[in-house]
């Protein structure tokens, strides 16, 4: 009697870690909700607050970079007056005139993301941002100096 209890025992821990790893249709069903989630707080994140999303002038824009910044995960490490983990992009623009050859190593910065600019923390590549939606990024941005 005891073997079919230890026997049972163990198929019940078998069973409860699973054991399989291979995808079901659920588990896409369940990504594809996770991001729909995430993008969702994300806009309202920014859309309810308005925090990282506001122009040069003080009021929200509508600039096609100011757009993309706000459908990126830019602003988990940005803000337009404040430093974060990376740099205010205020302070970006002070660093960098907006020449086209910054405009467009900067555009090749967000796309293959790294550190070495504004210190030791790497800032995440956006490896899909196609190259024309980082350079209306970095026009925005470079659009900030005061």
């Amino acid at each position: 009697m005891k073997k079919v209890f230890f026997i049972l025992g163990i198929s019940a821990v078998f069973a409860a870690c699973g054991g399989n790893s291979s995808n079901t249709g659920g588990s896409d069903s369940t990504k594809a909700a996770n991001e729909t989630a995430k993008a969702a707080n994300s806009d309202a994140d920014t859309v309810v607050t308005k925090t990282g999303t506001e122009s040069a002038g003080g009021s929200a824009g509508s600039s096609t970079g100011e757009k993309l910044i706000a459908s990126l995960d830019c602003g988990t490490c940005h803000k337009v007056d404040t430093k974060v983990i990376g740099p205010a992009f205020q302070d970006i623009a002070k660093k960098y005139d907006a020449s086209q050859a910054n405009i467009d190593m900067l555009a090749k910065k967000i796309i293959s993301g790294g550190s070495g600019n504004w210190g030791n923390i790497a800032m995440t590549p956006h490896p899909s941002l196609p190259e024309s939606d980082a350079k209306e990024i970095v026009q925005y941005i470079l659009s900030l100096k005061k």
